[in-house]
């Protein structure tokens, strides 16, 4: 399949695909992975056009298994037989060590990631930070501004922050570029506060979530609201927001409307949920775990597909109805004593 995918430039000189390939379903809580397979499956995603992964020191496994793929096929890359890739990775200090959390221990972890990646520089470094009451978010992200200026790193971002925090990351002088959060038809929590500041600074969105684990799917719509034990952590925590758009009625009217879109492109519902989210301006790209290749031609309708204003304003009726989430991103699953941050692993470093 030769695909040529959008491709956003985050910075001048380098360039991503609109559709990242998200790397969390293959670190084991979504069943058993076959590495071989799954490297074959990158190179696919590769030739279809899709050269952008999402991976994160904390996802168990996944940045040995992209850098598996990376040694594989070094040859190819040399050669141009495979377009280049970007890979974007994340640091993300374990809640336990946030007050003390010195330089020589982000390096290490920093090191890590080259090791296992067999690079010799991050093309972007995500930051993140469990506890805003540990105030040593500024003072922890400079570590990675010195490791950029050493050349381990080629752009930092951040991941999960609030507007108030990530104001301050800017204002403390690290150079911020993008900054990935969950967003999509049912959390519309990144265009609140956090907007201007994007504009203002030219921080593009890389966003997760947009297809809601799977749920924003012609395989949900008209299906009956499920029961607990659901199968992995990934559909807990979107049925959670689920409930807080407004519950699984409010749900299915969304799917309605989106089915009636799709059914205009001849696509599916997935594909308009994510084109949805890639029409806003400040948003660079949408990550989508997708475990197989079986995905890539649905995927790659996403290039064709141009919502209209009608088709827009259609959606945005049934998402005015939403209750919610409220409040700052990421601000529900920060609080490890409420339903999304008791899902949460906090400790994944050790």
């Amino acid at each position: 399949m030769n695909t040529t995918f959008r491709r956003i430039e985050l910075q001048p000189g380098y360039s991503i695909s609109s559709v990242i390939k998200g790397g969390w379903h293959l670190a084991g809580g979504h069943g058993a992975v076959d590495e071989d397979q799954a490297v074959e499956d990158m190179r696919a995603f590769v030739q279809a056009g899709i050269t952008t992964f999402d991976c994160a020191d904390i996802y168990t496994g996944v940045e040995s298994l992209i850098g598996k793929f990376i040694k594989k096929y070094s040859d190819a890359f040399k050669s141009g037989a495979l377009p280049a890739i970007q890979i974007h990775t994340k640091y993300v200090p374990d809640f336990d060590t946030l007050a003390t959390v010195t330089k020589r221990d982000t390096e290490a972890i920093i090191d890590r990631s080259l090791r296992r990646l067999g690079v010799e520089r991050l093309d972007l470094v995500q930051f993140a930070w469990w506890d805003y009451s540990v105030p040593r978010y500024v003072e922890t992200a400079h570590h990675l501004v010195d490791l950029r200026k050493a050349g381990k790193i080629r752009y930092i971002g951040a991941t999960n922050f609030d507007a108030v925090r990530l104001q301050e990351l800017v204002d403390g002088g690290v150079p911020v570029v993008a900054h990935q959060v969950q967003y999509s038809v049912l959390d519309q929590r990144p265009e609140g506060a956090m907007r201007p500041l994007l504009e203002k600074h030219d921080i593009k969105l890389l966003c997760y979530g947009t297809v809601a684990g799977g749920f924003l799917s012609d395989r949900y719509l008209g299906a009956s609201e499920p029961d607990d034990p659901l199968e992995n952590r990934s559909l807990v925590k979107y049925k959670l927001i689920i409930d807080e758009f407004g519950g699984f009625e409010l749900f299915q009217e969304l799917l309605a409307v989106l089915k009636q879109v799709a059914d205009k492109y001849g696509t599916g519902i997935a594909e308009i949920a994510a084109q949805y989210v890639l029409r806003m301006p400040f948003v660079a790209g949408v990550i989508i775990g997708a475990r197989n290749t079986k995905h890539l031609q649905a995927l790659a309708r996403l290039q064709d597909i141009r919502l209209t204003d009608e088709d827009f304003q259609s959606i945005r009726a049934v998402i005015a109805r939403g209750q919610g989430p409220q409040g700052p991103v990421y601000g529900l699953e920060r609080d490890k004593t409420g339903k999304h941050g008791r899902i949460m692993r906090y400790n994944l470093n050790k």
